[in-house]
């Protein structure tokens, strides 16, 4: 039949993104904030609108979101049969902590269901409510959480390349880590075309294109740095053209640059056509009695 005849001359958009060399770097989506919430698959793509008395309030919280301009990034996280607590929801929410900063302050709870909608509005909108929910507030801070999309609704290739990296890391990463780093299946952060694709928090950093023999570097980070360079998307914390530039520079600093705060800005840029950028990226060492600056034009 003609039909089987084109599903098997199909051709993954992450295998043409690749084959046209198409880079992954500048493909991070830069936010201020990430509310990561647990919930059964499938996702609907409606999944945050849909009524639902378990998620009331939820819309409200992300419309004043919205309403403020503010850089915010939703995220479902499926359930875990180690991590999850039948009957509650659990919560991660991350924000940009100041100006210069190394990575997001995380903070995690797990509420009942009917609790979600209520503390969303208090993470995003009503901070002074949040001591109503001590009780729910997880000591995690020490815990690298690890998101691997397997979601096949805006392209299949998120679940026929994510899951089996997904699965990799979960059975032979998780356990071997002392409880100090979990892995999350979950939906779309954007970037499909670089499938598979995974994000790192707190530091915030994404990739792309993964492969089964570069994980053990990007778990453990104990070798070069330049090995992940193909497959490295960039840092939440800057735009597009400063995480080109940040690249390079994380290429020579090695891995004591994930340490450093940064701050980047664009200088000047070509407005109309995007073809280039005077970037500038500003740093402190880890202990704060350093401070430098890089700046570069990126073509």
């Amino acid at each position: 039949m003609s039909t089987n005849k084109t599903q098997n001359n199909c051709r993954f958009c992450s295998e043409i993104s690749q084959a046209n060399g198409e880079d992954t770097i500048g493909s991070a989506i830069a936010v201020t904030q990430y509310l990561i919430i647990e919930a059964a698959q499938p996702w609907p793509d409606n999944f945050w609108i849909e009524p639902d008395p378990m998620r009331q309030g939820l819309l409200a919280a992300l419309n004043f979101v919205c309403e403020g301009s503010r850089k915010i990034r939703v995220i479902a996280i499926a359930p875990d049969r180690e991590y999850s607590h039948p009957g509650y929801t659990r919560v991660f929410y991350y924000r940009r902590p100041a100006k210069f900063f190394a990575q997001f302050e995380k903070q995690e709870f797990i509420v009942p269901h009917a609790l979600l909608g209520s503390l969303a509005l208090a993470l995003l909108k009503n901070p002074e409510e949040l001591p109503n929910f001590t009780q729910y507030r997880q000591q995690t801070n020490h815990i690298r959480e690890l998101l691997i999309c397997t979601d096949g609704k805006v392209d299949v290739a998120c679940s026929r390349f994510g899951y089996p990296i997904y699965q990799t890391l979960r059975s032979e990463y998780a356990a071997a880590n002392n409880s100090n780093l979990r892995f999350w299946r979950c939906s779309h952060f954007g970037g499909h075309q670089f499938a598979p694709t995974l994000l790192d928090l707190p530091q915030g950093q994404y990739w792309g294109r993964l492969k089964p023999e570069i994980l053990d570097l990007l778990v453990r980070r104990n070798c070069s740095v330049k090995k992940l360079y193909a497959y490295y998307r960039g840092w939440a914390g800057l735009p597009k053209f400063a995480q080109i530039a940040e690249r390079e520079i994380w290429m020579l600093e090695g891995w004591n640059w994930l340490e450093y705060h940064k701050v980047g800005q664009i200088l000047a840029s070509d407005e109309i056509n995007q073809e280039w950028a005077d970037v500038r990226i500003d740093f402190t060492t880890a202990d704060g009695n350093s401070r430098s600056a890089y700046q570069a034009r990126v073509e």
